[in-house]
């Protein structure tokens, strides 16, 4: 009789490696680099998965950060850097687990809202804009405030991703 052991030791960790290598790709993939929510293309999936029946119901609001240029130019994009982190951080906290909420470009960000009718949604955009307007993120200046405006579309049948976020780009403006 002839036995023969092998020690794989290794190729677990190596096998363990490989996983978490897997799972930061695919976070990566998902994710804004600079403000850690979801990106546009996760965004736009829950869209389309909100949009599938058996129900497509739902709203997408499209948010957009008031006078961020002059934000930028006039204290740097480094505190512009820090405001998108601190708009993400403040509305992220304010989600429902159902929601999405993630930047698209730039100062543009979307919330994914399955389930909810316009007047909900109107009333879940106005209570985020509530807590922007509360204290600000320059802790040196005390008086620096910013806002956001918003466009609230409620899904439609046969409605596309790109369809829907159009009308809540409309009603932003």
């Amino acid at each position: 009789m002839l036995c023969i052991a092998v020690d794989i030791t290794s190729i677990r960790a190596d096998e363990r490696a490989v996983r978490q290598d897997l799972d930061h790709a695919i976070k990566a993939a998902y994710t804004d680099e600079l403000t850690g929510v979801a990106n546009r293309r996760f965004a736009m999936d829950r869209i389309e998965a909100m949009l599938k029946p058996p129900s497509p119901l739902g709203c997408v609001a499209i948010l957009d950060l008031d006078n961020f240029k002059y934000i930028n130019d006039r204290y740097g994009h480094p505190v512009g850097d820090l405001v998108l982190r601190d708009f993400a951080r403040r509305i992220q906290a304010g989600l429902r687990r159902s929601d999405c909420f993630g930047r698209i470009g730039g100062e543009e960000f979307v919330l994914v809202m399955p389930d909810t009718s316009s007047a909900e949604a109107v009333l879940i955009v106005e209570r985020m804009l509530a807590v922007i307007r509360g204290a600000g993120p320059l802790t040196d200046r005390p008086e620096f405030r910013y806002t956001f405006s918003a466009g609230v579309a409620e899904s439609q049948a046969a409605d596309s991703p790109s369809a829907i976020c159009t009308r809540a780009d409309r009603a932003l403006y």
